[in-house]
């Protein structure tokens, strides 16, 4: 109990700064949907750009995150030489992509489709590149378990965002009307959504500076046999990250070849601002894999480790179908967080949602071939439920737009999913607690299907109603679990 308690009390420092910040990184989604319309397509172009991104991010960091938490722990492994060894590798590696894009700019940026912007295509490969390399001393953060630092620089870089955001989109375009030749001296109006990729460029780039502990103060070393040990390790990781990745971005990559309508960014645009409203999955599932992964490591050699993974699913299961019906029922309200030409999209919300409790439960079940050191385990089920994935976009996108991506998400999470559970419980046996899951399960789908068929009879009443339907769901958790909880005596 000791150590749930302390991946919990890890689980709510890292879980506040995901939801702080993930929250205050919503007034974003209001800000670009009220400043680039629908019809322009500006927010499918950000849509597509970070898919692009989030896809690169996941190669340029090559499994070194989870690498440099297997080796550390290791009782015959020096943890500083595995980090100075980690840093070198993702840092030089991360110089090597920013020069290949920058020489090949013009035919990259054309592939992509920003053959008019290709500065877009610049500056992002230098924000990813950046990022990645700041994912290892964001890692040593955690492996140190100094959550409080690693929340407040994710805090930091999301208020610093914001508020450039703010003055570039808001305060800067009304001081333009009146002071065109001051202002047009560090404001560009034609730049547009240009503003939104340079300004993560500064914001990230300026929250290097804050990692001066660790990167100093110790000789940087690089092992090259552990460097292939490492690699070893960690490419079937990136295998496994890549087909994961592509799970939550192919879509948004191939929407814009895929879809037959006059305006695919506008449609893109539409389902990429509903979709942030259903990212409190992420939110969560982001939150516990902060703590967990760590946590997990360490406790591999114990003997009651089995049984702690089996409750820690249970109680994730919880919370994130709680989270599921918390959006649906209050989604009246939520819907503001995007401007009304977006609203046709709400209807993705639920099964985006689904799709993510899918993720984090396949992301939990991962763990498995990670501790036995069996990691192309997870390169086959993600990239056999990517290739579903894929194949609902190609076969139903063109006919049904963006509602058929939201269903490929299910489909491709859906199989990664099963696929673990059961080689997994053959490799890895863990006596999960499937009769309390389905059960949860089942009672929130009920709840669910009671609000989707609730009619309406006003704001008020509708949100009193469906808060009830929370409070059911909550009574039954804290009934069925207060006779699982030891007494005291």
């Amino acid at each position: 109990m000791a150590s749930l308690k302390s991946l919990a009390k890890e689980t709510a420092i890292y879980g506040a700064s995901s939801i702080i910040g993930r929250f205050l990184n919503y007034l974003l989604v209001p800000l670009y949907t009220a400043k680039l319309s629908a019809e322009s397509g500006g927010y499918g172009v950000i849509t597509n750009m970070y898919s692009y991104v989030a896809l690169l991010f996941v190669i340029l960091t090559y499994g070194m995150e989870t690498t440099f938490f297997r080796f550390s722990n290791k009782s015959d492994e020096n943890p500083d030489t595995v980090y100075s060894t980690s840093l070198i590798s993702v840092g030089s590696t991360s110089l090597l992509f920013i020069a290949i894009v920058m020489l090949f700019l013009s035919p990259v940026a054309g592939f992509m489709g920003y053959e008019a912007h290709p500065e877009y295509v610049a500056i992002m490969a230098c924000c990813v590149a950046i990022d990645a390399f700041q994912a290892i001393p964001f890692a040593y953060l955690r492996y140190k378990k100094r959550a409080i630092k690693f929340a407040a620089l994710k805090l930091l870089f999301i208020f610093l965002n914001i508020s450039l955001n703010l003055l570039y989109f808001v305060a800067l375009p009304r001081l333009y009307m009146d002071y065109p030749q001051f202002i047009g001296k560090f404001y560009n109006p034609d730049f547009g959504v240009g503003y939104a990729f340079a300004l993560n460029l500064v914001c990230t780039a300026f929250i290097t500076f804050f990692f001066r502990r660790e990167l100093t103060g110790f000789r940087y070393v690089f092992d090259r046999r552990l460097m292939r040990r490492m690699l070893s390790y960690s490419l079937p990781i990136l295998l496994l990250g890549i087909a994961g990745i592509l799970n939550q971005t192919i879509d948004k990559i191939l929407f814009p070849f895929l879809c037959t309508a006059d305006n695919a960014s506008r449609e893109l645009g539409i389902y990429g601002a509903a979709s942030k409203i259903a990212m409190i999955m992420a939110m969560i599932t982001q939150a516990f894999r902060y703590a967990y992964e760590p946590f997990v490591f360490s406790k591999s050699n114990d003997k009651d480790s089995k049984e702690t993974y089996s409750k820690a699913m249970k109680f994730f299961i919880i919370f994130t179908l709680l989270a599921f019906l918390a959006v649906i029922a209050y989604l009246d309200i939520l819907k503001y967080l995007i401007a009304p030409d977006y609203w046709s999209g709400l209807q993705v919300v639920a099964i985006v949602m689904a799709a993510e409790i899918m993720m984090g439960i396949y992301f939990n079940l991962s763990f498995w071939y990670k501790l036995i050191d069996r990691t192309m385990w997870g390169a086959l089920f993600s990239g056999i439920g990517c290739v579903v994935l894929v194949a609902v976009n190609v076969i139903f996108v063109p006919r049904y737009g963006y509602i058929a991506c939201a269903w490929a998400g299910c489909a491709g999470y859906g199989t990664a999913m099963l696929l673990s559970y059961f080689v997994g419980q053959k490799k890895y046996p863990i006596n999960y607690p499937l009769r309390s899951i389905f059960g949860y399960t089942l009672l929130a789908a009920a709840i669910y299907a009671a609000f989707i068929a609730m009619p309406h009879i006003g704001l008020i009443a509708d949100t009193a109603l469906k808060s009830l339907g929370l409070l059911l769901f909550l009574a039954v958790v804290i009934r069925a679990e207060h006779f699982h909880l030891p007494h005291r005596r």
